[in-house]
């Protein structure tokens, strides 16, 4: 059994050491994440300079690009073996509804998955970070679940873990991807030169959070599952366009 682990909040992250901790001994593990915080980087690849792989003290790999160039080097380059399984994470804070679109955390598991390995992203749902051993438990019991019973085709999982005691988790629940209201808007300062710079504002709150979305199982203290899937065509919108074109 080969695992490759990734992030997007860089090799030095709190959560990938407690991933790597949490899945220690499973399996052969290969760490390939990127040499700085590279959150909300989405699913991007670095195509205008090359990229360097180096090793740390800690055995960890780490490439000086995003988390989609750690994933696809690895793959495509650097392992001799294909991974059985990726896992990316665990991220420092929530991925649910919108917010898919922009993580890295999620677009790492998204390469994997793209490549033909199933793949899971998985994130502690707040900034304080206080029980990253709970989300790796949620991880290796995902991955244990994964090696009893494997999938048999290609599949991604964003799961979010409530930031609790593992022992308080109520359940594992199979969600769908709620909504987030719009975002707020960007922070306009002064920087030390007086020149005027915008921070990205925060995300917007949970507007679809009903039974069955993401929000909701991590409002009521279980751990939310959402297969992904990447087919973007809006395929009701088809005949309208067709329509339209005529």
């Amino acid at each position: 059994m080969r695992i490759l682990l990734s992030n997007d909040d860089g090799y030095f992250a709190p959560g990938l050491a407690a991933l790597f901790e949490s899945l220690s001994g499973l399996a052969d593990i290969v760490v390939v994440a990127p040499e700085q915080n590279r959150s909300g980087a989405s699913n991007s690849l670095t195509l205008d300079r090359p990229l360097f792989l180096k090793k740390a003290s800690s055995g960890f790999y780490f490439v000086n690009g995003t988390p989609t160039d750690c994933v696809h080097l690895a793959v495509t380059g650097m392992l001799d073996d294909l991974p059985d399984i990726i896992v990316s994470g665990i991220n420092h804070g929530a991925n649910m509804g919108d917010d898919t679109i922009y993580s890295g955390t999620v677009a790492a598991a998204t390469e994997g998955f793209l490549l033909g390995i199933p793949s899971i992203a998985i994130s502690l749902t707040s900034f304080e970070g206080n029980n990253f051993e709970t989300a790796g438990r949620v991880a290796r019991d995902l991955v244990e679940r994964f090696i009893r019973n494997p999938i048999k085709e290609p599949v991604l999982l964003n799961v979010n873990v409530p930031d609790i005691p593992y022992a308080e988790l109520k359940d594992m629940e199979v969600t769908r991807l709620g909504r987030r209201h719009k975002a707020e808007s960007v922070v306009k300062m002064n920087s030390p030169r007086n020149e005027t710079v915008y921070w990205v504002g925060a995300a917007g709150a949970a507007a679809d959070a009903g039974a069955g979305t993401d929000f909701n199982a991590v409002e009521r203290g279980c751990v939310s599952i959402t297969p992904l899937q990447i087919d973007l065509t809006h395929t009701a919108q088809l005949p309208a366009v067709r329509h339209w074109m005529k």
